[in-house]
């Protein structure tokens, strides 16, 4: 019965400063005086719902001048698609699905706004048998032999 003292009381862990009174000038002085090593950063847009942040380079490129833009697709490469596409009997959400992209992306093919990809190019040359890049643009693709 010795063990339960009622008088004496054990301290187990006392709490620190939270983190707003750590980071507080006060907390910061005192550390200070007390010749701790201190880390001190800036927050670059704390706070701030900046994700979706223009910069002076994308501003740039979408001002699309003489020496930054980015190359389109051809509109002789459209033509060819479009032809293409017409002649098997598709429609841009047939292709599309062939070949796992998004309607949207074979029209801004045949329009002339996609930027070029060369693994979206290989897939609908492969769907509509007829090249697409190079200097033969719109000859059939002819089916390579396989290595053995």
């Amino acid at each position: 019965m010795a063990e339960s003292d009622w008088d004496t009381v054990t301290v187990l862990r006392k709490k620190g400063p939270t983190a707003a009174q750590a980071k507080s000038k006060q907390a910061i002085t005192a550390a200070q005086r007390r010749g701790e090593d201190l880390e001190t950063t800036k927050k670059w847009s704390a706070g701030q719902n900046k994700q979706h942040l223009v910069t002076k380079n994308t501003a740039k490129l979408d001002r699309e001048t003489e020496e930054l833009h980015h190359e389109r697709v051809p509109l002789e490469v459209g033509k060819v698609i479009q032809q293409g596409r017409q002649e098997k009997g598709m429609t841009q959400k047939d292709l599309a699905t062939k070949i796992n992209e998004k309607p949207q992306i074979i029209s801004d093919y045949e329009s002339g706004k996609a930027i070029p990809n060369n693994q979206v190019m290989g897939k609908i040359e492969r769907a509509i048998g007829l090249k697409l890049r190079g200097k033969d643009i719109g000859q059939p693709l002819e089916a390579k032999p396989k290595k053995k």
